[in-house]
Parts: C-alpha cells; sequence; structure tokens
C-alpha cells in the first residue's frame, strides 16, 4: 500500500494521542536543507526539526557513523563502559569550559540533572537550607515536572498544578530582579542565552556577566540552557561563548546528535565531583548508537566550517528582513544569532507559517506573534533568499 497525507493522518489520529495540534502533511524524506511530504511535494525546512538537524538531512557523516555502529552494538547499559560515549564527552571537554559530561536522551532529562546537582551541590557545600531556582519569564525548559516549572511561561503550567516548590521567576535582562530574588534557600540560576520557545530573546552579555559576580558573591551555581541555541546555531560551538561568560553547568540536546536523540550535561570543575555513583542515571543515556552519531555531529561542525557560515549566513539573512520590516507595516521587530531569529508581528504568525507551507517553506513560532527561523547550517544563500522573498509577499498580501 503507498502512503499519502491523508492516509498518515488517519491512521494517527486513530492510533495516537492528541497532544499535538492538527497536521495535514507527513514528511517522509529528506537531504540537505529538503524534506517531502508522503505526497511528493518538496519543502525547504528552516525549522530543522526545531533546531535538531543543524547539519541538516541525513548529513553523510551522521549516516555513516549510524550505519556503522548500527551493525556492531547499538545498546549496552552504563554498567560497562562505552567507548564512543567517552570519545564524545573527550571531544565536548576539549572544546568548551567542561571537565565532565553526562548523557541523557533529551534535553528535559539533562534539565532535570542540572537541578539535582545543584541541590546536591549545596548540600555538599554545608548549605542543608538550599533547594531554590532562579529562572526567567518566557523562559522554556523542557516538560517534564522539574524542567516544566522551572519553565516561565504559565501557560506550561495550566492544568498540571501544583507546580514544585522552590522555584521563582524573573525578567530577563534585569540584572536588579534577579539580585533582588536571591534568597537565604537559592541554589542556582538558571538561563537560556537565547531564549527559544520565549520568542527568540537574547540575554545581553552585561547581564550573563552580571548573573556570574552574582554567582560567585553568593556561591550559586549559574546554569546554562544550551539545547535550542547550542551546537553551532548561533555562530559558536555553544552561544555562551559570545560573551565569554563561563557557566558552571550547561545543558545541551537537539543539535548535538544530528538527529539522532541525545542530551548532555556538562560541568565544570567546581562541579565535577558532586555527583556520586548512584546520585544520577540513565538506562538509554549515552548508548553506543547516539554517541557516535553525537561524535559524528560534533566533528562535522568543527571541522566543515558549518559554525563560521552559521555566522554569516545569519548576518545577511538578519540584514534583508530588516529592510523587509522597513517595507512591510506589521514586523514590529527581528532579533536573533546566527541562524536562530524571531521575526515578532502585530498579529498572529499561524495565517502565516501555514501560507509559506503552501509555497514550499517550512518555518515556525516562538510564541503566539513571533515567526521562527531554525535553517540548517548547510543551507545555500539562494536558498535562504527565496524563503525571504516569499516570506515578504506573504507579509504584504
Amino acid at each position: 500500500m503507498v502512503s499519502s497525507n491523508a492516509s498518515i493522518k488517519a491512521l494517527t489520529e486513530q492510533y495516537c494521542l492528541g497532544t499535538y495540534p492538527e497536521r495535514d502533511i507527513a514528511l517522509v524524506r529528506g537531504r540537505g536543507a529538503y524534506v517531502w511530504d508522503a505526497d511528493g511535494k518538496r519543502y525547504l525546512d528552516c525549522l530543522c526539526g526545531i533546531g535538531v538537524n543543524n547539519l541538516g538531512h541525513c548529513h553523510p557523516a551522521v549516516v555513516e557513523a549510524v550505519q556503522k555502529q548500527a551493525e556492531t552494538l547499538m545498546h549496552v547499559s552504563n554498567v560497562y563502559l562505552i567507548e564512543p560515549q567517552a570519545q564524545l564527552a573527550r571531544l565536548l571537554c576539549e572544546n568548551t569550559f567542561a571537565t565532565k559530561v553526562f548523557f541523557a536522551n533529551s534535553g528535559a532529562e539533562v534539565i532535570e540533572g542540572a537541578l539535582k546537582l545543584a541541590r546536591k551541590y549545596a548540600r555538599k557545600k554545608g548549605y542543608a537550607h538550599r533547594f531554590g531556582f532562579i529562572s526567567l519569564l518566557h523562559s522554556f525548559h523542557g516538560r517534564t515536572y522539574g524542567a516544566v516549572t522551572a519553565t516561565g511561561q504559565e501557560k506550561y503550567h495550566k492544568d498540571f498544578e501544583p507546580m514544585l516548590p522552590g522555584f521563582c521567576y524573573v525578567p530577563l535582562n534585569d540584572l536588579e530582579a534577579a539580585r533582588a530574588a536571591v534568597k537565604e534557600d537559592t541554589c542556582a540560576i538558571l538561563v537560556e542565552p537565547i531564549q527559544g520557545e520565549g520568542g527568540i530573546r537574547i540575554a545581553e552579555d552585561a547581564y550573563l556577566q552580571g548573573l556570574r559576580e552574582l554567582c560567585d558573591k553568593r556561591d550559586l551555581l549559574l546554569i546554562f540552557d544550551e539545547v535550542q541555541c547550542g551546537n553551532g546555531r548561533t555562530g559558536k560551538l555553544y552561544a555562551y561563548m559570545h560573551s565569554g561568560v563561563v557557566p558552571d553547568v550547561m545543558v545541551t540536546a537537539k543539535g548535538l546528535g544530528g538527529g539522532v536523540p541525545i542530551g548532555a550535561l556538562l560541568v565544570g570543575p567546581k562541579c565535577e565531583a558532586v555527583f556520586e555513583p548512584g546520585n544520577h542515571a540513565t538506562t538509554f543515556g549515552g548508548n553506543p548508537l547516539a554517541t557516535a552519531a553525537g561524535v559524528a555531529a560534533v566533528r562535522a561542525l568543527l571541522e566543515e566550517g558549518l559554525i563560521e557560515r552559521a555566522e554569516e549566513l545569519g548576518k545577511r539573512m538578519l540584514e534583508r528582513l530588516r529592510a523587509i520590516q522597513q517595507q512591510v507595516k506589521g514586523v514590529r521587530e527581528v532579533r536573533g544569532r546566527g541562524l536562530m531569529i524571531g521575526v515578532e508581528l502585530d498579529r498572529p504568525a499561524l495565517p502565516i507559517i501555514g501560507e509559506m507551507m503552501r509555497r514550499g517553506f517550512l518555518i515556525g513560532r516562538a510564541g503566539e506573534n513571533v515567526l521562527r527561523f531554525l535553517p540548517p547550517l548547510v543551507i545555500e544563500w539562494d536558498d535562504l533568499d527565496a524563503l525571504l522573498h516569499h516570506l515578504q509577499e506573504v507579509l504584504l498580501s
């Protein structure tokens, strides 16, 4: 039987829980910056699985690594040593602030690990009363209970209350609010260097430096969430590198595996001995298949000039979008860094996204009225030029 968008939709609606909005196309094949649906229509993918496919679809190095590992050894428990896990950990440590790494399967999982680590750090330092976290309004950290509690958006809390105790939220780039929020029970501050789901909002360098100084003064952990803004997306391997502000702990996922699910918790010297055997673990995290993909993906980012490409293409794209802003009424703001870009509108984003999809371009949203662009780092400028041409037409219509 030949599948179609309609047949896959019917099967999905019959058997899958309705946790996602209605979807009309089924993507069945991808190559580079392009994907095809079950009816054979081609799309330029500028959402990239919400920042997962930073290398585009089916990058040859990742495909080769996965194929080779799949026919060798796909899974063993962390009861045993895993060579590609150790290799990926070394790659990350050699190219970041980190001295140790823990692997899981997703961003939410490594956020949970970071929250546990922060509380354990406080206990080891003798701060038995410290358990609280400061995170930011408009932040997003995942859907598990700790992660969603840390998320500073009430819409993600609705119907799941009560949230976990010990969390408070302050505005982005308001250092005085952060200082005022530190209490005797605070153990850490959690921040995205660039908020993704919150609207592509950038933490200012001076703000991050101020948080670093505040954490040092009060012996709090500074945790950066680079699940979406990491892995070459912003024109640096990780976004903290733009400011030079080094966190104590960083979490990342999405683009780390080149399309294969993986998350990583990176820690610096202050925290490398906090966890002890039995404190934290995972069944699937860091398995041979995922970490082999991660090794290939990180090497591709470092060796193929893709990080520099993200910076260059991002500057050109922001310049064009700001030119469009001058010509199109209703574009409130254009913001972003590298190939992580948001366009804030004075109206809902969904109709624009739908019309762009009809024209063969996949983009997303970050909130109700912000268009989100996360093109693959391998994309050609001619493709981005075509995207922007059609976007201008749609915004003017």
